[in-house]
């Protein structure tokens, strides 16, 4: 079993709990189960549910009919899988801009070390 926490920035702001958040509930109960997938398989969770994007940062696959969500994360040492954000997806490819955005999360989890999750 792996350990699941949410990024927490700077701020205090928790950018994964408040995506969840504004989520209608059959989309949120797809999520968790998600979640719960990738709590239990770690890296072995592969497609169609996980896919890695670039070097160290992964999409949770979530789709509920027409809705395509994914959510971002990394992995740490001990088990533990860093969820930093999620967003609507409107196409084909993941956007840049919310790899880089991952990337930036987990630079500044890494810098600041422990005692910052949600």
């Amino acid at each position: 079993m792996f350990e699941i926490y949410y990024y927490k920035k700077i701020n205090g702001e928790i950018p994964i709990k408040n995506f969840i958040d504004g989520l209608d509930v059959k989309m949120q109960s797809k999520v968790f189960r998600q979640i719960q997938l990738l709590k239990e398989y770690g890296p072995e969770l592969g497609e169609p549910f996980s896919k890695q994007l670039v070097r160290g940062i992964f999409e949770l696959r979530i789709q509920q009919s027409s809705n395509i969500t994914r959510i971002l994360y990394f992995f740490m040492r001990d088990r533990k899988i860093i969820l930093t954000h999620g967003f609507t997806k409107k196409s084909p490819k993941t956007p840049v801009s919310e790899i880089e955005r991952a990337k930036k999360y987990q630079a500044e989890y890494e810098e600041r070390g422990a005692n910052i999750h949600g």
